[in-house]
C-alpha cells in the first residue's frame, strides 16, 4: 500500500536550488512517486524559480486564500505543474507579497517567508482532504511544522495519524529570528511549548523546535548524525541531538544517474563508461582546449565546483595551492561563489597563473557536468560536510576525490590501499595544510599509474542511487506508521 506523504520544503532542483536540500528534495521525491506513493510537494512560487520547460496552471477552488501569521495577512493561491524531465508534480504557493522578490534567502521577514509556506501546506492538505501518514519537513525553513502538528492542527483528525520527519540538510544554518516577532508564530495558548530560555534570552530557534517536537529527526549520512551531537559539530544543538538517542538516524543521500551518469549526460554530448573511458580523456581535451590551459599527458587536472564557504576548506586551498602550483604538474578549473574573500582568491589564482588555472565566478549546471567528466581528481577538502553529492558525482564520472574525513565524506569515499587495491579516493583527517597537501601529493604520485586506473574501475562501480538510499527512507517511515 502506498505512502500518503505531505513534503515541504523551501529548495527543490532543477526549481529552486543553493545547494544539496534542492537536489535531495526532487530526488527523493521523484523516488518516492516511482514507487507509487502519494507525495504532495509544496514549494514558494519564487521570482527567481527556474520556469524552463515548466507548464503551471491554477489549482480550482485554491485561489483567493488568505493565511494570518501573526498580525500580518497574506493573500495566495496554489499552482501545480511538474518540472521538465520530472515526473512528480509540484504545488507552489504563489504569495507575491512574500515571494515576488529576488534570490531565495536573505530578506529581513524570512522567517515569515517559511512560515507561510509551512503553515499553507497544511491548510491546502486540509483543503484536498489529504491525511499524510508522514510529514517530511526540511532543514529550519520548515522546522515548525512538527510543532504545529501538535497544536494548530492537531484538533484536525485529518492529522490524527501523521507522523513528522525533519530532515537536517545542514545544522549550521538554524533560522533564528527575534523574540519579539514571536507572535507571527500565531501559536496562542500553545506559546508555552516553545523553548522558554531561548525566548527569555531574545531569540527564537526554528530549527531546534524542529528537533524537540519531530518523531524522527533524520540527518543526511550516518557520520554527520554522530558529528552533530558532538559541541564540535552540533552548532549548540548537540545536547538536544544527544536526547533524542534513536530518533536521530542518518540516512547518506543518494545521486540521481538519470542526470548523472557520464554513459547519457545531456550536458557533454558524447559518452563513456567504466569499460570505455576515451570519452573521459575527450573531456580533458576539450575543457583544457575551452579554457585556454597547457595540459600535458601527465597533468594532474584538479576539480572544483563548490560553494565559496568557509565550510568547504577553501581556506586550505589557499594556503596549499599557490605552492602546488608552483611545484607540481597539474592545473584547476573551477566554478562557485560565495564570500568575496574565496571569490577574489581563485579570481587571483586564475591570474597568477595563466594557462594553468580557471576560474568561473557563479554557478552553471553545465560547467559543473563538465567539470566531472574532465577533471582528473576533484577536490573537497571541507571542514565539515553533511553529505556532500560531488564526491559521489565524482566516482561516477571515473574522477578520483580527495577529502577530508567527514561527514558524508566519510561514509562514501573509501581510502585506496595499494597493498590490496581496494578503495576509490584519498581521504585525510586533520584538518590542516599539511594533511590536504600530502593527500594530493599521493594523488600526483598515483596519477597516470595502474593504481590510478584501478581507483576509477572502483569508483566507477559504486552505487549510490536512490534505489538504495530511497528505501531507507521508506523503512524509516515505516517503523513510524508501519505499513500504510
Amino acid at each position: 500500500m502506498p505512502y500518503r506523504v505531505l513534503f515541504i520544503s523551501a529548495e527543490y532542483a532543477p526549481l529552486a536550488k543553493t545547494g544539496g536540500l534542492g537536489d535531495v528534495s526532487s530526488a527523493l521525491c521523484e523516488y518516492l512517486h516511482s514507487q507509487g506513493h502519494d507525495v504532495r510537494v509544496f514549494l514558494p512560487w519564487y521570482r527567481d524559480l527556474n520556469r524552463e520547460g515548466l507548464d503551471v496552471s491554477p489549482v480550482p477552488g485554491l485561489e483567493d486564500l488568505f493565511l494570518d501569521i501573526g498580525p500580518h495577512r497574506y493573500e495566495y493561491r496554489i499552482l501545480v505543474g511538474t518540472p521538465l524531465g520530472y515526473r512528480q508534480p509540484v504545488h507552489f504557493i504563489d504569495c507575491p507579497a512574500l515571494y515576488d522578490r529576488p534570490g531565495i534567502y536573505g530578506h529581513a521577514d524570512d522567517h515569515r517567508r517559511f512560515l507561510l509556506l509551512t503553515r499553507a501546506a497544511f491548510e491546502v492538505a486540509q483543503r484536498m482532504a489529504f491525511a499524510p501518514h508522514i510529514l517530511h519537513c526540511n532543514d529550519w525553513h520548515t522546522a515548525f511544522a512538527p510543532l504545529y502538528l501538535r497544536t494548530n492542527y492537531a484538533w484536525d483528525r485529518l492529522f490524527a495519524a501523521t507522523r513528522s520527519v525533519l530532515t537536517i540538510h545542514n545544522i549550521g544554518y538554524q533560522g533564528v529570528f527575534w523574540s519579539m516577532e514571536v507572535g507571527d508564530l500565531s501559536l496562542g495558548d500553545a506559546q508555552w511549548m516553545l523553548h522558554q530560555d531561548d525566548l527569555r534570552e531574545g531569540r527564537v530557534n526554528p530549527m531546534l523546535h524542529g528537533i524537540m517536537y519531530a518523531d524522527l529527526v533524520s540527518t543526511v549520512s550516518p557520520t554527520y548524525a554522530r558529528e552533530i551531537c558532538t559541541p564540535e559539530y552540533g552548532a549548540g544543538l548537540d545536547p538536544f541531538l544527544r536526547r533524542r538517542g534513536a530518533q536521530l538516524i542518518g540516512i547518506l543521500n543518494g545521486v540521481d544517474y538519470d542526470e548523472w551518469d557520464p554513459r547519457h549526460d545531456r550536458h557533454l554530448g558524447f559518452e563513456y563508461s567504466a569499460d570505455d573511458l576515451s570519452g573521459k580523456a575527450l573531456a580533458k581535451r576539450t575543457l583544457a582546449s575551452e579554457f585556454s590551459l597547457s595540459v600535458g599527458p601527465r597533468t594532474l587536472l584538479l576539480g572544483i565546483a563548490s560553494r565559496l564557504v568557509a565550510q568547504k576548506g577553501i581556506d586550505l586551498l589557499e594556503t596549499v595551492l599557490p605552492d602546488l602550483l608552483s611545484q607540481a604538474d597539474c592545473a584547476l578549473v573551477a566554478v562557485g561563489s560565495g564570500e568575496p574573500r574565496y571569490e577574489q582568491f581563485l579570481t587571483r589564482l586564475a591570474v597568477e597563473f595563466p594557462g594553468r588555472v580557471h576560474f568561473t565566478r557563479g554557478y552553471s549546471e553545465r560547467l559543473a557536468h563538465w567539470i566531472e567528466a574532465a577533471a582528473d581528481a576533484f577536490l573537497m577538502p571541507s571542514r565539515y560536510e553533511p553529505c556532500g553529492l560531488n564526491q559521489m558525482y565524482s566516482l561516477r564520472y571515473g574522477t578520483v576525490p580527495i577529502v577530508r574525513h567527514t561527514g558524508g565524506l566519510a561514509d562514501s569515499v573509501t581510502p585506496y590501499s595499494k597493498t590490496d587495491r581496494t578503495g576509490d579516493g584519498f581521504v585525510f583527517h586533520e584538518y590542516s595544510p599539511g594533511a590536504l597537501r600530502a593527500a594530493i601529493d599521493q594523488a600526483l604520485a598515483l596519477y597516470g599509474t595502474a593504481h590510478w586506473a584501478r581507483m576509477i574501475q572502483n569508483g566507477m562501480a559504486q552505487d549510490y542511487s536512490w534505489k538504495n538510499q530511497g528505501q531507507l527512507y521508506l523503512d524509516a517511515y515505516r517503523d513510524l506508521v508501519g505499513s500504510a
